[in-house]
């Protein structure tokens, strides 16, 4: 084992990127996987194109005795860093200049020095991913905390449908997660203060859904008299469900019977219906630890 993880010091690396801020990750990222048991702490900080803003992160990075990484094609920018990171006395590797000032040198051509070109010519292929990631964490109630990320949130007993639909749309480029609901536990508050109009619910006629989990019961070798499969208890399950759907403005989809693809459909145009634009990301600007 390493002495960092041994002493449990953490190092701090600001990432700056003008843009969405994939490059800069993507290159540390693999660099640190040759160093092992080290605790490193990833600050991303996209869309940095104002010199004020990237002196100031650059006074944050001092004050952490950081390291700081950076793609930035802004002149402007560029600038800022160097200068700022001179005078605080702050390592700051320039991740794009030496590619940048070589491909000069080449074409005898200055580059465009646009922020976002990667990420706007492979658009679509860069959302699908994030939505497939955002998915995989935010399956059956993971990630609460970070349902405001969500595109949608789909909600509903066990077995009615969540999961698959929520992948299905997530490689469509759709945030989904999903939570679910309980006959005997309100919704978590988290689930409350996403906007209702972004809550989709899942409901199933109860023949199908006793056939379903009677499926999965003996896929895992459970006895068929438990009361996930009890046909009373599936109809309360349901009735409570229904119940709070209606109580918080959440409208449903009946799954009963019905392939992924028409169900995916159907969130989709519930969506457009209420004036919710899934392909609207907005600046990214979090931090990843």
């Amino acid at each position: 084992m390493g002495q960092d993880a041994l002493s449990g010091e953490v190092h701090t690396i600001y990432l700056l990127s003008d843009g969405t801020c994939r490059t800069c990750e993507q290159v540390v990222r693999a660099v640190l996987v040759q160093f092992s048991q080290i605790n490193v702490r990833l600050l991303r900080k996209a869309n940095v194109r104002r010199p004020e803003t990237v002196r100031s992160l650059v006074k944050k990075a001092a004050a952490e005795d950081a390291l700081v990484f950076y793609t930035l094609v802004d002149n402007r920018a560029r600038r800022a860093i160097q200068e700022a990171a001179r005078e605080r006395m702050v390592p700051a590797v320039d991740l794009l200049g030496p590619v940048l000032g070589s491909l000069y040198d080449l074409f005898s051509r200055a580059p465009r020095a646009k922020p976002g070109i990667l990420y706007e010519s492979n658009r679509e292929h860069f959302d699908r991913i994030d939505a497939v990631e955002y998915t995989l964490h935010h399956d059956d109630g993971c990630g609460i905390n970070e349902l405001k990320d969500a595109d949608v949130v789909l909600v509903g007993v066990s077995r009615s449908g969540k999961s698959t639909t929520c992948f299905y749309l997530g490689y469509s480029g759709i945030r989904a997660a999903n939570v679910p609901l309980f006959s005997d536990a309100d919704p978590p508050p988290e689930l409350l203060k996403v906007d209702p109009r972004r809550v989709i619910g899942m409901t199933t006629n109860p023949h199908r859904l006793r056939s379903v989990r009677e499926a999965r019961m003996h896929g895992w070798g459970m006895s068929m008299r438990d009361e996930y499969g009890d046909r009373r208890n599936i109809a309360r399950e349901l009735r409570a469900a229904n119940e709070q759907m209606a109580k918080y403005g959440w409208r449903f989809i009946d799954t009963s019977y019905k392939a992924i693809e028409e169900i995916a459909r159907e969130v989709i145009q519930l969506l457009k219906d209420a004036d919710i634009d899934v392909r609207e990301r907005g600046e990214e600007s979090g931090e990843t630890e």
